[in-house]
């Protein structure tokens, strides 16, 4: 029995000791359990505390006898500040605490103060917050976030204090010097819960600053330039660059533009000899505290350290589209400042320039190589305020549309902002566009020799011609594609201009695609309100008309050009080439003398010039009537030419009255006829393409003769001469485009005789083209029946163009 009482108590010791251990750590989570509870319970208590107390507090102001408006500012104030003198809790959110209440009551107190006196003048509320610094103050507040959530709130009573006070308050030392520094405070790390308070205070500044322009002084000074230029790059110390930002010890004096005379200058210095007892006390408090302040991203800054225009260029950044479109907005409004010191201190003392530049490069280069030149020719009109996409609710989407857009969007931000920028301002960013996009990014791709990369860029190219609004911008994207060039070409030196001559010869490129890219690009290049274009692709060399060859007129000429004719000249339609003309094809005098204006003293129908029908008639009949086919179907006419040549001419009018050209050709006796005549790099591919239309694609062949229709319609008297009159006398050597087209009929009715069929066919497909016959077997020689309906249709159109201007030009 002991044995086994022994064994058995040996047996339950280790059963006594082994269910100790779960038990304790049971007991271990149990009283944990407890004691989080507890927190949890004093924290509910105290928040509810504090809510009672919020709560009691407006009850017994809204019982108690109305104070004095300062008295009761004051009050507000110093609640505030005892709130950082008794608290020990540094880590409760300012939602938890009375500050914001306060702070909107002393908002509430100023704006019924200002409502209650006269404009202009300054109550005693506003004078103590002035007196005082409490801007200082709680800029230093949100600046060490302290509560947490501080920073929101200060920015919340800044916005709404400089919003709601109408008498201006930016000229206080005490009011600027404050939000400068809060305005360095924004924009540093992006994407923070002060995003929007952030750029709300950012841009009642930019709207104050629109107000009273002189202002911007405070904001755009260039601070530490001249501080470096003395010491070197390392004589600036950190400190100075960070700013001593205690109210202790910040004057500010070194940072600021001079004070404007007046009152507050004299106010600032009986403050500055008074000490500030309540703002020790809270300085030392905030010590105890140990409030650490919030780290700086790390953002350049050149020659100037907190500004205005860098803290937008920053939030400009934002993943929240709202919050970048609003930063966009602040700098229009910033460069738009009519003030000569600004638009310089933009330009020259802040990275405005290389920011904007410097994005629209890198979102060039993200677009993808494989972008379709057709989509970019498509894609829906951009607008920078609206860059909004989403790819899963496009319909048309296509891969790199995204990154097109946001290229598009940012380009179309930079030509408004360059448009509604002072005029030193704008000349500077458009400068920096060309240096540091056009020429360092874009020329590369435009100078490359792959024919996919050609043709992408050549299309970018195309659709920013399209796009730019602003005259300076358009001025150096000119001269950027064409050069600066002013003098007549000669063939030596027609590549001086380098991009320029590799687009021209692009217009010729072995590749019809390339070729049809930069056709257009130029077309619409033509349609810009830029007099350089024209000038530098084809006035420079008309300028002395030294393509016509000078045969004074006889006196036994005089009957000659009285009906009509040009003496020397040689009647076309008395010319073998067209004997066999139809008369359904040409005009009549009778004709003529019912739908022409009539003669005018200042107008006369016979002053010299080559009278209207003859022109009319020759191009018309250009084309014999065996190569033509539009008389066999309805509503191909010439006369359809008429209505879009009347439209176009005019608004070309419209761009060129500006310009101020000559109603009439140089005299001859005052040109230099003896100087060798080369029509010009640009003119000289078009007439070598159009020389060859019979044997060119189709769409390459209508955008040639588009190109040539729109030179054709500028009121020039030297290009009409040179494009549209088939009597002008031509020197030895040289060509016009009418005697470029008389070549290509020639060679025409050469080939017409080695086709069988050719009319019926010509016709079949010109109704094929016109979608009236459905697509049936190939065609024999349909690259040629193709070029010859082109043709036709070109000189119908030159037809009615010279009749627009002839009429325009009659009446008085």
């Amino acid at each position: 029995m002991c044995n086994m009482a022994s064994t058995r108590r040996g047996l339950c010791r280790p059963r006594r000791c082994t269910p100790n251990l779960p038990q304790q750590g049971r007991r271990r989570r149990i009283e944990e359990l407890s004691r989080s509870s507890r927190e949890k319970l004093l924290q509910s208590r105290d928040k509810m505390f504090s809510k009672f107390t919020s709560i009691l507090q407006h009850a017994v102001e809204a019982l108690a006898p109305s104070l004095p408006l300062q008295e009761d500012f004051v009050y507000h104030w110093k609640a505030i500040t005892h709130y950082y003198i008794e608290t020990s809790d540094d880590k409760a959110p300012v939602t938890d605490t009375n500050i914001p209440s306060h702070l909107e009551q002393m908002l509430v107190i100023l704006v019924q103060e200002e409502n209650e006196r006269e404009f202009g003048e300054t109550g005693p509320c506003m004078e103590y917050l002035l007196h005082h610094k409490i801007l200082e103050t709680l800029y230093t507040l949100g600046k060490a976030d302290c509560p947490p959530g501080m920073k929101q709130q200060v920015l919340v009573f800044y916005t709404k204090l400089l919003g709601k006070i109408r008498q201006p308050l930016l000229p206080h030392i005490n009011v600027h010097r404050p939000v400068q520094k809060l305005i360095r405070l924004c924009g540093e790390v992006l994407a923070t819960p002060t995003e929007n308070e952030e750029i709300q205070f950012l841009c009642i500044v930019c709207a104050k600053l629109k107000q009273d322009p002189y202002l911007v002084n405070f904001f755009l000074e260039n601070k530490f330039k001249s501080l470096a230029s003395q010491g070197g790059p390392n004589a600036i110390s950190e400190d100075v660059l960070k700013g001593q930002d205690s109210l202790s010890t910040d004057t500010g004096q070194s940072c600021q533009p001079e004070e404007p005379s007046g009152a507050s200058g004299t106010e600032h210095t009986d403050l500055e000899d008074e000490p500030s007892r309540q703002m020790g006390d809270l300085s030392a408090s905030l010590e105890n505290l140990s409030v650490t302040e919030l780290p700086e991203a790390s953002v350049v800054r050149p020659n100037q350290d907190y500004n205005l225009v860098n803290s937008l260029l920053n939030l400009t950044r934002s993943p929240d589209g709202r919050i970048a479109v609003k930063a966009c907005e602040g700098l229009m409004l910033l460069v738009s400042l009519p003030e000569p010191a600004a638009a310089k201190c933009l330009t020259q003392s802040t990275c405005l320039c290389e920011l904007l530049t410097d994005r629209l490069a890198s979102l060039y280069k993200a677009l993808p190589q494989s972008v379709d030149p057709l989509d970019i020719e498509t894609v829906e009109a951009v607008n920078w305020g609206l860059d909004s996409y989403s790819h899963k609710e496009d319909a048309s989407a296509f891969p790199g549309k995204r990154a097109l857009i946001s290229f598009l969007s940012w380009f179309d931000y930079c030509d408004q902002l360059i448009k509604e920028a002072q005029k030193t301002a704008a000349v500077a960013l458009a400068k920096a566009v060309h240096e540091r996009f056009f020429i360092g990014v874009m020329e590369p791709q435009l100078m490359q020799t792959s024919e996919m990369g050609i043709l992408t860029s050549t299309a970018l190219l195309h659709r920013i011609v399209r796009q730019v609004t602003s005259d300076i911008l358009l001025q150096e994207m000119v001269f950027f594609i064409l050069g600066e060039q002013r003098e007549p070409e000669t063939l030596a030196e027609i590549s001086r201009h380098p991009l320029r001559h590799r687009l021209i010869e692009h217009c010729d490129h072995i590749s019809d695609e390339i070729s049809i890219m930069t056709l257009r690009m130029f077309e619409h290049l033509l349609q810009k309100p830029n007099e350089h274009i024209l000038y530098n692709l084809v006035l420079r060399n008309l300028e002395e008309r030294n393509y016509t060859e000078y045969k004074p007129v006889c006196p036994e000429d005089k009957d000659v050009v009285e009906n009509g004719l040009i003496a020397g000249a040689v009647d076309l339609e008395e010319d073998p080439l067209f004997t066999d003309i139809s008369p359904d094809n040409t005009l009549s005098n009778q004709e003529w003398l019912s739908s022409s204006p009539p003669a005018t003293p200042d107008h006369p129908k016979t002053d010299g010039k080559t009278e209207v029908h003859k022109i009319v008639n020759s191009f018309l009949c250009l084309v014999p009537d065996e190569a033509k086919s539009s008389y066999h179907v309805e509503g191909t006419g010439y006369d359809t030419y008429l209505r879009d040549a009347h439209r176009q001419f005019r608004d070309y009018c419209a761009i060129c009255l500006r310009w101020e050209w000559p109603g009439s050709p140089k005299a001859l006796e005052r040109c230099n006829l003896e100087a060798a005549f080369f029509e010009g790099h640009f003119l000289k591919v078009l007439f070598d393409r159009m020389g060859r239309i019979l044997d060119q694609p189709y769409d390459v062949n209508l955008q040639v003769t588009s190109v040539l229709s729109r030179l054709s319609l500028f009121p020039h008297p030297h290009i009409h001469e040179y494009l549209l009159d088939p009597y002008v006398n031509l020197a030895s050597g040289c060509r016009s485009l009418f005697s470029v087209i008389v070549r290509v009929v020639g060679d025409l009715m050469v080939r017409i005789q080695r086709i069988q069929d050719f009319t019926p066919k010509l016709l079949l497909v010109r109704k094929r083209l016109l979608g009236l016959e459905p697509e049936g077997p190939v065609i024999d020689h349909i690259t040629l029946l193709e070029g010859v309906i082109v043709l036709e249709e070109f000189c119908k159109e030159l037809a009615a163009i010279a009749f627009v201007k002839y009429h325009a030009a009659s009446t008085p």
